[in-house]
């Protein structure tokens, strides 16, 4: 072989080998590391010598090789471990920085509230004072009261059980520290609200833009009932897993998002239509449709050996969630699903088809005693906000917002969910959407949507104006103490 300097031999210079300027080879080699170089140009060398000299002048050298010349060192592995777990990292840390901005507002907005709220209630001029424990405690109202009761006393009663346990179970182990549910039920809230944001940003950002993302988690963070996410209600906790679960079966991580669907059936019922979602995925990511309509019937074969595999079964984790609470119902009180038993017995809710409520709801708001009253009011915002997240799961199937190719699982789930929301509404005649406002943060696809329809910016605008008023004339009231579920 030519070097370029050097004069072609086959001796060996005294001093070092005439490969010492080409591979960097150290002078002067003992003479049991030698090189045979007696090969002519056009006579290949063995790749056997070629990788047993390499060996030998890397263990001259004090380096570590395969025969291939790769390093296997310690601190090279170490480097790449670093890299992929940073490389991991990363994006969720830039999705946290990204809506913390949004995130301190918004509760920078609830605390101002909260404490000119008092103004409210203090009459004019007075100089009544309200202490620091009452002021917390103005965020304890209606169902945030009953987690409290079972974090410190459990199911005494079966109605109890239609609070789901692993919010209050949760509340229980952090009073270690606070020795107060209310304040480890905030705590909980708040901390798994900032984590939902994040999982929410990382979600659209990667299926659609950055932009998207964005305006996904504002829109959603002053949605009208939006500060149920700080109060210790379930939503935040419950969004929270749904939305990871989501993300781990858009990855094809199909156990993870199983675990995850069963801690979300375990905070709210909500969580078995998690199982819509993952079989949705896992045919679109597994399934083998190739000539599936073929006369010979492989295409049918073919398909069921793609998608009957162990991580078929994973879904199954979210019914684990159900079947966990289930048989703690039926061994602590001998009920079978008591409940669905409460839901009519003391909630009144009963099952209709899914306009039934929004039928109903305009009957009482066309009867009411004024347009001016309370139970019109009311009414109207129940079904204001409704209607709102009804327009826009429309616009999830048809016109220019629609979600397409491959993320089609979205229109399915935020239908899914909707649909089911409504076959129970309240059969009093007074109230047949209460609650629903705030069961339409579960939707989140609908957000998504509404981040969509960027170029109507002042459609985006009237929104987020419209919104956040109603954010804090409802939070208003909440604090208050008035009937806002």
């Amino acid at each position: 072989m030519d070097f370029p300097g050097k004069q072609k031999s086959s001796e060996v210079p005294r001093g070092g080998s005439p490969l010492a300027g080409a591979w960097g080879c150290p002078p002067d080699l003992p003479s049991s590391t030698k090189l045979d170089i007696t090969q002519t140009d056009d006579i290949p060398a063995s790749d056997t010598n070629v990788n047993e000299e390499t060996a030998k002048i890397a263990a001259f050298r004090g380096n570590s090789t395969n025969p291939s010349g790769e390093r296997t060192s310690t601190t090279e592995t170490g480097n790449n471990r670093n890299q992929r777990i940073k490389s991991f990292w990363m994006p969720w840390y830039r999705a946290s920085r990204t809506i913390l901005p949004i995130y301190l507002a918004v509760h920078l907005a609830f605390f101002l509230i909260t404490c000119f709220a008092v103004l409210f209630v203090l009459k004019d001029f007075s100089s009544q004072t309200l202490n620091i424990d009452n002021w917390l405690h103005s965020w304890s109202h209606w169902d945030a009261n009953q987690y409290d009761y079972i974090a410190l006393r459990g199911y005494e009663q079966w109605w109890k059980t239609v609070f789901f346990p692993l919010y209050p179970l949760l509340q229980r182990c952090l009073m270690i520290f606070t020795h107060d549910p209310l304040f480890a039920g905030l705590i909980i809230s708040n901390v798994a609200g900032l984590g939902m944001l994040t999982v929410l940003y990382r979600l659209v950002e990667e299926d659609f833009d950055a932009e998207r993302a964005y305006r996904a988690v504002l829109y959603l963070s002053v949605f009208p009932t939006a500060f149920f996410f700080a109060a210790a209600y379930t939503e935040s906790l419950f969004l929270f897993l749904a939305l990871l679960s989501f993300y781990n079966m858009r990855h094809g991580h199909w156990w993870f998002a199983g675990l995850l669907g069963l801690l979300a059936t375990l905070t709210r019922q909500a969580g078995l239509f998690l199982l819509v979602p993952f079989y949705c995925e896992y045919l679109r990511q597994r399934g083998d449709f190739k000539d599936v309509w073929s006369s010979t019937g492989n295409g049918i074969e073919r398909l069921l050996r793609s998608l009957l595999r162990f991580d078929f079964f994973a879904g199954a984790l979210i019914l684990v969630g159900m079947g966990i609470f289930v048989v703690y119902c039926y061994y602590r009180f001998h009920i079978l699903f008591p409940f669905s038993r409460a839901e009519g017995l003391y909630w009144n809710r009963d099952l209709h088809d899914p306009s039934w409520g929004i039928i109903r709801t305009i009957q009482v708001i066309a009867h009411s005693p004024g347009f001016l009253s309370f139970s019109a009011l009311r009414n109207m915002l129940d079904l204001g906000q409704d209607l709102f997240i009804f327009v826009l799961i429309v616009l999830s199937l048809l016109g220019p917002w629609r979600f397409r190719g491959a993320v089609w699982t979205y229109a399915v789930y935020g239908v899914t969910l909707y649909l089911c929301l409504q076959l129970y509404p309240v059969r009093d005649f007074s109230f047949p959407l209460q609650s629903f406002p705030r069961y339409m943060l579960e939707v989140f696809p609908a957000f998504i949507v509404l981040a969509g329809i960027d170029q109507h910016r002042r459609i985006n605008l009237v929104y987020l104006v419209a919104s956040a008023s109603l954010l804090f004339l409802l939070l208003t009231q909440y604090v208050t103490g008035h009937w806002i579920t």
